[in-house]
């Protein structure tokens, strides 16, 4: 260790100095001062410290994925660093509670001091949903304007980097398309898949005609329903359909990387594809906080100032609901739940596969 850095002490490592003096509350300054602008302040400083943590995570886990060969240890340094930014979303929804001990005749006591700041003006934030793959023809419009005219120079800039460079979607997908599992010598899963999705549906067909307790119109009812589970098995199996899909804006992962990560799904138990299952299901727990979160803050806003505009000039808890509704990264992830089917259903693995499947695939080829 240098002499330089050879003895610290804590207040002046945290730099506590500026921290602790960073708290300057308008109220105050203008000799009317609110006791609740503190905590009001506080909060959404940590917010943002918070926020600086999860991009220093998820920057790190993206460097990982931009290689053609992601290493097996890797997936599991990436599964943890996800994990640590899901146990941060939980604390940024508790903060909430926190915030919601204030009254809203407390925050109305320093709310006219904020105009025209607003939470959307959190630039840290922005990078974060960037980051993650949500680009700007999905987002829900603020004002009629771009999301980044909120933000001016450096901040902007980097918010139209970001648009244009690899999302974290993007990186899954690519590694995804990467997938050496989807067609071995001697067991084609698609075909395979299918078979099994046919032979499921036609039990269950069988079952519900035969049915002795329910009636007709239930029995033609449960076939129309499952008529309409076989056509959507069928559409999102078919390539061009898929790609048609897309097109319209309805899918985003491509055909390959969607049925990869449908084999990860039904074969999770496999050892060798567990750390990729974990890595997936880490990804859309993140968004399932993320929503969580926008639901949360919606219904706080809602609490304190009912219908009345944000500060920023939206429409308040109308927009931040919208964006909790509409704000959807990993959606093609979620719908891979709708193309499960049952263990006992799965096509069986021949042995030869099982082996691939048990690391020896990628003890054989390092």
């Amino acid at each position: 260790m240098s002499e330089k850095y050879a003895s610290i002490h804590y207040h002046n490592y945290l730099e506590l100095d500026q921290i602790l003096n960073a708290q300057n509350l308008r109220s105050k300054i203008d000799g009317n001062e609110a006791h609740d602008e503190m905590l009001f302040i506080i909060i959404h400083q940590v917010y943002e410290l918070w926020f600086k943590e999860i991009i220093h995570d998820l920057r790190s886990v993206m460097e990982m994925f931009h290689s053609d060969n992601v290493d097996e240890r890797s997936i599991r340094v990436a599964v943890a660093r996800l994990e640590r930014v899901i146990e941060i979303q939980k604390v940024l929804i508790q903060q909430i509670n926190v915030l919601e001990t204030m009254t809203s005749l407390d925050f109305l006591d320093f709310r006219n001091y904020l105009f025209p700041a607003s939470g959307f003006q959190s630039h840290q934030f922005r990078v974060v949903e960037v980051m993650l793959g949500l680009k700007e023809k999905k987002r829900v419009t603020y004002n009629e304007t771009r999301y980044t005219e909120a933000f001016k120079g450096d901040r902007k800039s980097q918010l139209e980097m970001l648009e244009k460079s690899p999302s974290m979607l993007d990186l899954l997908e690519a590694w995804l398309e990467r997938t050496p599992f989807l067609n071995f010598k001697n067991f084609n899963f698609l075909s395979e898949y299918r078979k099994a999705v046919k032979n499921m549906l036609d039990e269950e067909s069988g079952a519900i005609s035969q049915s002795k307790i329910l009636t007709e119109n239930e029995k033609e009812m449960r076939l129309q329903m499952l008529g309409d589970t076989d056509s959507y098995f069928s559409t999102v199996l078919d390539k061009d359909k898929h790609n048609e899909l897309i097109e319209k804006g309805e899918l985003t992962l491509s055909y390959k990387a969607t049925m990869a990560a449908l084999l990860i799904n039904l074969y999770r138990d496999e050892p060798i594809l567990q750390m990729p299952y974990l890595f997936i299901s880490r990804l859309l727990e993140i968004e399932d906080l993320l929503t969580s979160w926008r639901f949360r803050h919606a219904q706080m806003v809602m609490r304190m100032l009912g219908r009345k505009t944000g500060t920023g000039g939206s429409s308040g808890h109308k927009y931040l609901k919208k964006t909790a509704d509409d704000h959807k990264i990993f959606i093609d992830l979620h719908n891979i739940s709708t193309l499960l089917i049952p263990r006992s259903k799965l096509p069986e693995l021949p042995e030869e596969v099982r082996k691939e499947l048990g690391f020896y695939f990628t003890e054989k080829n390092t």
